[in-house]
Parts: structure tokens; C-alpha cells; sequence
């Protein structure tokens, strides 16, 4: 399952929600955007980038990595990036922070003596999901996140329910998307409409509602594809809108690794010849 990527989904769509773990969050957080960066002359690209709004007091700029795997060189590396970003946009920001969030301490890199400073610095955030507690006690994007690390099937499947249960509650359409789509990643082996009857959804919903949604996602990918390669040629516009939802969320998930137009053709015909 790409967990990292639903991360992605979510901060996106809710960027305040990194601040819920921040302890002294800034007063223009609702008002930052998330981005993936791409640092320019370099192969670095960031994927979680939190930009400060253009009116925003103090310029701080705040970094997330999610981690759900051993990654002996993460520190090596989230530093390398955050410092050369900072390095490119020196005038743009006068301060940063970093987030970054583990499925548990157990995938923090072995050693962390060359950057002790950093860590021990007041200016990054470690976060171990696993040790949380219970999702149903958490705000409900943070209960979203504690889903994604839920191992048990029974207690994914009774997690997002009640996860469901709230965000209906409070009309969060995009939170119910994303528990859905959780839940898909986790029981892949069973249809959409085993899913839904399992979580007590009813997919069916009136056209106009379906392709409003279909528009905005496609709206919302062409604007990161933008940012990410550049201007897209006519030729590769006409096939995006001829995409599928099911496509247009495997191109959301597969766009973090883009960085210029040949990768987009590359997806794209892939597709075609699938």
C-alpha cells in the first residue's frame, strides 16, 4: 500500500493538518500551501513542502517526510534537500521546521550522531503513529493518519467506520474519499462494491456530483503536473482528459515522481498500451 503517497493526498487537500502536530504551530497555519518542490540545477525534489502565505508575519517554511520503511540514509538526505532548498530561496524565508512522521520508532535510521544538532535542535518534529493511541481519541485527519497504520484488518475495517461516521457527520466528502481509499489499498483483493458494502457505503450518487468531482481532481492534477514539468503540450492534455477516475488516481499517486515531460509520456503510454 502507498501510504506515503495518501499522506500526500491529505496534506494537500487539508495542509493545516500538519500543524495538529506541531507544537507551536504559526498563526497563518490554515493559510500555508502544500507543494512537492522541485530544487532547481539539482535531482532533489521534496515532495512535502509547506509554504507560507504572502502575507504571513514570519516567513518559516515547514518540511514533512513520512516514513514507512527502513531508510538508512532519510537524515542524509531530508537535510541535504531542506538546506539546499533553503540555500535557493534564501530571500523568500526567514526560518523553517521539519516534521517527520514514522509509522514507529523502530524505522528511524540506526545512527543519528552526524546530525544530533538538527534532531536535538527544537526545529524538528519526530513523530511515531504507533504511539498516538487510539485513532478514535484523535481529531479526525489525525485519526486518518492512524489509520494508515492500523495492521489488523478487523480493526482497519471498525476503524474506518467510525472515522466514517465522522467525517459524514461533519460533511467532509473529501475525508470519506480518503478513508475509502485506504481501505481499497488495504483489501485489494476485493471489489469496490465488497468494500462498500463491508463499510456500510452507498457508492451510487448522482451524475452531476460524479463528474463535478471527476473535473476538480483533473483540474487539481494538471495544476501539480504544471508545476512539476512545465507546460503540458496539447497532445498530452487531450489524452490526461481522456483519462478514467481510476486513471486519473493512479496519475495523482504517480506524479510525485515526475520531474519532466518524458516521464508524463512515459505514464501515459503505458496506459494506452495496458
Amino acid at each position: 500500500m502507498r501510504r506515503d503517497s495518501i499522506f500526500y493526498k491529505l496534506f494537500k487537500q487539508f495542509p493545516g493538518l500538519l500543524f495538529e502536530l506541531v507544537d507551536e504551530p504559526p498563526p497563518e497555519a490554515q493559510n500555508y500551501q502544500f507543494e512537492s518542490v522541485e530544487v532547481k540545477e539539482t535531482a532533489f525534489r521534496i515532495d512535502g513542502v509547506f509554504l507560507p502565505p504572502a502575507n504571513a508575519v514570519s516567513k518559516t517554511v515547514f518540511f514533512a517526510e513520512v516514513q514507512f520503511q527502513k531508510d538508512e540514509d532519510l537524515y542524509h538526505r531530508f537535510f541535504s534537500e531542506l538546506f539546499l532548498f533553503l540555500y535557493r530561496n534564501s530571500i523568500r524565508y526567514d526560518d523553517w521546521f521539519g516534521v517527520i512522521i514514522f509509522a514507529s520508532r523502530s524505522l528511524e535510521p540506526s545512527s543519528s550522531s552526524i546530525h544530533r544538532a538538527l534532531l536535538e535542535s527544537g526545529q524538528i518534529k519526530r513523530v511515531y503513529l504507533d504511539e498516538l493511541g487510539d485513532l478514535r481519541e484523535q481529531p479526525l485527519g489525525l485519526g486518518l493518519m492512524l489509520l494508515t497504520n492500523v495492521t489488523s484488518e478487523t480493526e482497519a475495517v471498525e476503524g474506518a467506520r467510525f472515522l466514517l461516521e465522522q467525517a459524514q457527520q461533519e460533511s467532509e466528502q473529501a475525508i470519506i474519499d480518503l478513508i475509502t481509499t485506504i481501505i481499497f489499498y488495504k483489501f485489494s483483493k476485493l471489489s469496490r462494491e465488497e468494500i462498500a458494502t463491508m463499510l456500510g457505503l452507498n457508492l451510487e450518487e448522482p451524475r452531476a456530483i460524479r463528474e463535478a468531482k471527476e473535473e476538480g481532481e483533473r483540474k487539481v492534477i494538471l495544476r501539480q503536473l504544471n508545476r512539476l514539468v512545465g507546460a503540458i503540450p496539447d497532445a498530452l492534455l487531450s489524452q490526461i482528459q481522456g483519462l478514467s477516475v481510476e486513471q486519473l488516481e493512479a496519475l495523482g499517486d504517480a506524479l510525485l515522481d515526475f520531474s519532466t515531460l518524458t516521464d508524463l509520456e512515459g505514464w501515459l503510454q503505458h496506459q494506452q498500451s495496458g
